[in-house]
């Protein structure tokens, strides 16, 4: 057996009783939170920029929002989304931003292309697909389902301000149309640096 400094480096503090077994505590020294259970609420917030561990398909199901953010950092960023029955995300572009999209519920279709007015890739999309979206690439995913399509982007570098909620997609054109006469990058939160705005 291995005996040298890092023995068991993950359970070195549990305490071990003879009627039962360890129960160590996976909640994050700096805030964030492990959340392995379904039935568990989960508390959806920007966890940025600290080391973070959640279950993302349990919190992608759980968000109710258009976007909310769950973790900021300086090279990237994390946001759960949900998309009603018949809406969209929005045609869209981002210049300096590659984005992952990852389906955790629902289904729709997801439409790109390098001009806004010819989305010449189009594919169907469900739970478990994975969409890459380049940089300076027009795209659009809407909702072809009877129940909200869930998803998680991931992008970077960052894309919103931290901390960023959206309730509604009317909030999140309104919070971006308000940032269009700042210029190209706004942030209002410490965690971030820059902010590449989206455009419609």
């Amino acid at each position: 057996m291995y005996q040298g400094p890092y023995i068991h480096p993950f359970y070195g503090n549990v305490p071990v009783h003879a009627y039962s077994r360890p129960q160590p505590n996976w909640s994050y020294p700096y805030g964030g939170a492990y959340a392995p259970y379904s039935s568990r609420q989960l508390m959806l917030q920007d966890y940025g920029p600290n080391p973070f561990v959640m279950n993302i398909n349990e919190a992608t199901k759980q968000n109710d929002t258009f976007r909310t953010a769950l973790w900021t950092g300086d090279h990237l960023q994390v946001t759960l989304m949900s998309i009603g029955v018949g809406e969209d995300i929005g045609l869209e572009i981002h210049p300096q931003v590659d984005q992952f999209l990852r389906i955790e519920e629902g289904q729709g279709l997801v439409q790109m292309g390098q001009n806004k007015t010819a989305l010449t890739y189009e594919r169907k999309v469900k739970d478990d697909d994975a969409i890459i979206i380049p940089a300076g690439t027009w795209h659009n995913v809407t909702n072809t389902g009877s129940t909200p399509l869930k998803l998680y982007s991931i992008y970077a570098p960052p894309n919103h301000p931290y901390g960023t909620v959206h309730k509604t997609k009317a909030d999140a054109e309104a919070a971006e149309a308000s940032q269009q006469g700042n210029g190209r990058a706004y942030c209002n939160g410490p965690q971030c640096s820059w902010v590449n705005y989206t455009g419609y």
